[in-house]
This record gives C-alpha cells, structure tokens and sequence, in this order.
C-alpha cells in the first residue's frame, strides 16, 4: 500500500521547545524510514515515541501577537499531521505484517484509541487475537473499544456471543438489537467486497434476529419474538441448533398472539411451527411436540 506524500512545515519553535522541533522531525523521518523497510518493531517503537512529542506541540498556548500566533497555527497544524501519519503508519504495516499485527494495532489503540484505522482493522485484530490463543481477552479489549466505536458490527458481534456465553440475556439483547440495526442501516464499507459484506451482514443479522428472539420468547414479549425469528428464519436454513429454539418460540408467540385476538390462523400457524420444532432433536423437541397437540385441539376449538 502506498503511503501519502505529507509535506511538512518546519516547526520553527522558540527556546527550549527547538529541541522538540528537532526530535519531531527527526523521528517523524525515522517513522517514514521503518515504515517504507517494513519494519514492524521500529514502526511501533517510533510511533509511540511521536505521540507525545505531537502533543506537546499540540498542547501548547498560542502566543498573543498575530504574527507569532500564525506561525504557531503553522506549527500545530503540521504536528497534528504527522500524529496522523503515526497511525495510518502502523495501520498501513499492520496489513502486511502478518503475526506482529496484534502488536501493531495494539499500539494503535494506545496511540489513539479513537483512530479511524481501528474502525477498519478491529475484525482482524480479534480474529487475530483469537488464533494467537489470546481468546480470553477479546470481549474486555470489545466492550472497551464500543466506547468509540458504538456501531462497529465486529465488535457488537463479540459481544453479543460474550454476553449469551455468561448468560448476561439483557446485555444480549441490547447487543444483538444494536447489531441487526447498524447491519440492516449503515452502507457497505468501502474497504470491503461486495461480497464478502453480503456474508458478513448475512451472519450478523442471523445471529442477532436469532438472539433476540429466543431472548425476547423466553421473556413474553410475543409480538417482538415473532418479528425478530421470522426475520432470522431465511437466515438460519440449515443450521438445527438455531432452528429448534426459533420454531419452539415461533410457536409459542404465535400462539399467545392468536389468543389474546382470537385469531384462529395465528393458532394454527402456531401448531405448524411447534410441529416443526418437534421433527430438530434437541431440548425444545419433545416440549415442541406436546405444544403442537395442544395448539391443534385450542385452533379446532376455534371459531
């Protein structure tokens, strides 16, 4: 990948902050130099030096005079640009550096953790972090990044399986609705395949219509279980550990929807999903299969 030619002001400082200047720049060329040898340790070991070298410059008080302030704005606005050059660097690198990515990106997050680049690189870092053996981190590493990142669908997606794994069903819910609605609202990002975001949004919004609705049956809320496990139904063909509990809580919503308005359909479709549930061996079958009987006698008794 190539990286983006910046041209740089000279930082023209006073007094003791010449020997910011100078290290500035000095390391800024250094960054450029590791990162155009691939060097991922130097990379990460000169970005973190630029970090507070750019907020000293960035944090300082602009002077009273005009001309002294214009220049001051000139010196800002060129450190400010090489503390975004640090992060595309390790970002850049990180594509290619195989192993030492978690490392990279990891120095990114301490760099910057609201970095646009981690926006982008935070579903192969946890795969990554996964594969590495360091598994057990990623749901802390998650829930800390949503902070800045509250629409990342990767991130909700970790912590949609965190929280159903320590049984956390209203954190669940709250993840899987926040996921299935940036899924269903945000465009394909740029960086992405048309193809590989259908899979992506395709497993997300599975996933998360299907957690919802077990959790939204399991808790009586039976119009929104139904809306939310129709959703996932066309999303989950072929996978029987999710359509038991879909089917087993189709048919129960349907059922108490039927009821409360007397719509014998609704019953019957009811009896139908139930029957269904039954056929998936599993916990739900056998109950599937006693709730079936029952629906088809309440339909039969219906007008």
């Amino acid at each position: 990948m190539k990286l983006p030619v910046l041209a740089m002001a000279v930082l023209l400082l006073a007094g003791p902050a010449v020997a910011v200047a100078d290290k500035l720049d000095d390391t800024f060329q250094s960054l450029k130099d590791a990162v155009a040898k691939k060097d991922a340790a130097q990379v990460k070991k000169l970005a973190t030096e630029l970090t507070p070298l750019v907020q000293e410059v960035t944090g300082s008080a602009a002077p009273a005079g005009e001309e002294e302030k214009k220049e001051w704005t000139e010196q800002v606005t060129a450190a400010k640009r090489i503390g975004e050059y640090a992060e595309y660097a390790l970002y850049a690198t990180s594509l290619e550096a195989g192993a030492d990515m978690i490392g990279l990106i990891a120095t990114l997050e301490q760099v910057n953790p609201r970095s646009k680049y981690l926006d982008v690189m935070y579903g192969p870092y946890l795969l990554a972090l996964n594969k590495s053996g360091a598994g057990a981190k990623i749901p802390t590493i998650a829930e800390k990044a949503l902070a800045n990142f509250p629409d990342n669908e990767d991130l909700l997606s970790v912590m949609v399986e965190s929280s159903m794994n320590r049984k956390q069903t209203d954190k669940a819910l709250t993840y899987a609705n926040r996921l299935t609605t940036v899924l269903t609202t945000h465009p394909k990002p740029e960086a992405l395949p048309a193809a590989e975001w259908e899979r992506k949004k395709s497993a997300g919004l599975a996933r998360g219509y299907w957690v919802s609705g077990v959790i939204y049956g399991e808790k009586g809320n039976y119009k929104a279980a139904d809306q939310k496990l129709r959703a996932a139904l066309p999303l989950i063909k072929g996978s029987d550990a999710m359509m038991g509990p879909a089917l087993f809580y189709l048919g129960m919503a349907n059922y108490q929807l039927g009821k409360m308005t007397l719509n014998k359909a609704l019953v019957q479709e009811a009896a139908k999903f139930s029957q269904q549930a039954s056929m998936i061996d599993g916990a739900y079958a056998e109950q599937a299969r006693h709730n079936a009987l029952v629906m088809k006698q309440e339909a039969d008794r219906m007008r």
